[in-house]
């Protein structure tokens, strides 16, 4: 197979270009990319347990727990043990983590924008199903 037709080439560069590039716009706001996806979690829906993130993201546990752990320092969440199950901890976030919003899906939005600018209005619906698609294993 020629590597121009490899599917998973095209995808690996495709997400080495996005991801760079998304790391770099998010560094002014202090945020890595595994940052900005744990408070776009909280922002969808705030006072998520982390298994309820880590699920919702598709992160592994020990991820998640380092980026909540950073998160917490940077005093943009908080977490607390659920009063009915002291094994469980509910992420909320802080007004500090809050008021990031704005800027934060800003940046995002306009590198979206700009990714999805060599497409026909057509071609965008498909190609966000068919990456969702790949995204679930096939599923």
């Amino acid at each position: 197979m020629n590597i121009d037709e490899c599917v998973v080439f095209a995808l690996g560069k495709a997400y080495q270009q996005v991801h760079g590039e998304l790391k770099r716009r998010l560094a002014p706001a202090g945020l890595t990319v595994p940052q900005y996806s744990v408070l776009a979690g909280l922002w969808e829906q705030d006072h998520r347990t982390s298994a309820q993130l880590r699920e919702r993201l598709v992160m592994d546990s020990a991820t998640i727990v380092g980026v909540l752990d950073r998160l917490e320092r940077a005093e943009l969440v908080s977490r607390a043990p659920v009063a009915t199950d002291r094994r469980l901890v509910r992420v909320a976030l802080t007004a500090k983590g809050a008021a990031l919003r704005e800027e934060v899906e800003r940046i995002v939005d306009g590198l979206n924008t700009e990714i999805l600018q060599p497409f026909r209005a057509d071609e965008v619906t498909p190609l966000r199903a068919a990456l969702r698609t790949i995204a679930k294993g096939g599923r």
